[in-house]
């Protein structure tokens, strides 16, 4: 290596001058590098000071931009708290404060869009109850839907809460309009329509979901009585095995179609051994309860809330053994005694013991007249014994 020997910096073999003292440099290479001076310290001074002015500038940019991050954090952190207030506002101006002081905070950005995003469906969630207010069900069920739709790319306990926010509303939206249609005339394939939207709503729909299920149920059980009156016994069948997907638990569906299926079996082994099982009864006992098993408790005439007309009462056993398909028989007449029409329906459950009570109802659909005056009499009341 070649120094000065003045300085004692290093040199090249071609350079005549020492870039760093000025000075001629000897001619003689050997001069060059047998230097016996001591190196100046001036030459490592300005370098050493370049060196430490840089870390020091360093540092300081560090530890301002430390200083940047952990301020976006923290306002980062009291938007997510304002998020999950619902404080959609202030949750977007924190998160843009915390961008203003780190530009590359993606975290703030998508919470950021976030709040905005849910801004809209808020805003537009108060529309949509306008909606509700002018009748207009579908287009608030809508904009529910739309805006559980435009969450699907987005996570986090916010979104959660936003999402079960807005499933709350778009029950609260369906249940109205459920409401609404129940309120018109509707028909059986409505109802069960209906049924299965209710039953999709869950627990806040239990009332109306129970009120639809009632009303399946008693239009089944009417349209499956006159058929079976009709000895149409496997129309009925379907009906009741229809209405019971519907209402599986109905004890008045299952009491009827057990009714349905006795009554096909007896008419199948013929009228006539009824009859003769019948006489066969010699005893007083078995007699009375041919002739006397049942007592009529009550019967009344009355309306349901879709202005139908409703017959229904209650028996009672006064067999000494069980007794079943008890057939009650009676006419709807004026207040002048003329009568408006006769009809025949099975009490429930199918099978009554000794002492114990039975009901009976029947809705008749689409009556006409001045039906407040009108009047029930039981007529005739049949059944069986064991």
């Amino acid at each position: 290596m070649l120094h000065c020997p003045y300085c004692g910096n290093y040199v090249k073999e071609e350079e005549l001058y020492c870039i760093h003292c000025g000075k001629q440099l000897p001619d003689d290479l050997n001069n060059r590098r047998n230097n016996s001076k001591t190196p100046s310290p001036k030459g490592w001074l300005f370098p050493l000071t370049v060196l430490l002015s840089t870390l020091f500038i360093i540092g300081i940019s560090y530890f301002w931009l430390e200083s940047k991050i952990s301020h976006a954090k923290e306002l980062y952190i009291d938007g997510e708290e304002k998020l999950l207030e619902g404080d959609y506002n202030s949750a977007k101006n924190l998160f843009a404060e915390a961008l203003e002081h780190h530009p590359n905070f993606e975290q703030a950005a998508v919470a950021m869009e976030f709040a905005n995003k849910a801004l809209q469906i808020a805003n537009r969630l108060e529309q949509a109850e306008k909606h509700i207010e002018k009748q207009q069900y579908k287009d608030a069920i809508d904009i529910a839907a739309q805006g559980e739709n435009e969450l699907k790319n987005y996570n986090g306990r916010a979104v959660s809460a936003l999402i079960d926010h807005i499933k709350e509303k778009h029950h609260e939206f369906k249940i109205a309009q459920l409401n609404h249609l129940l309120n018109d005339e509707t028909s059986i394939d409505d109802l069960k329509v209906l049924l299965w939207e209710a039953e999709n709503i869950g627990t806040k729909a239990e009332d109306i979901t129970a009120s639809i299920r009632q009303q399946i149920v008693d239009y089944t059980f009417s349209k499956a009585s006159e058929l079976l009156n009709e000895k149409q016994f496997n129309d009925a069948l379907l009906i009741v095995e229809d209405g019971l997907k519907f209402a599986p638990s109905s004890e008045k569906l299952l009491s009827l179609k057990t009714t349905i299926d006795k009554e096909k079996v007896a008419f199948e082994t013929a009228q006539q051994e009824r009859i003769e099982q019948a006489l066969t009864i010699a005893e007083e006992e078995s007699k009375r309860n041919e002739t006397d098993a049942v007592e009529l408790l009550n019967v009344e005439l009355g309306k349901d809330k879709q202005n139908n007309l409703i017959v229904k009462g209650a028996v009672k056993s006064t067999a000494t053994v069980p007794i079943h398909s008890i057939l009650i028989e009676y006419e709807i007449v004026t207040e002048k005694g003329k009568q408006i029409l006769t009809n025949e329906v099975f009490v429930y459950p199918d099978t009554i013991y000794p002492d114990e009570k039975g009901n009976f109802e029947f809705t008749h659909y689409e009556m006409d007249g001045n039906s407040s005056k009108w009047k029930v009499h039981v007529k005739k009341i049949t059944w069986y014994t064991d």
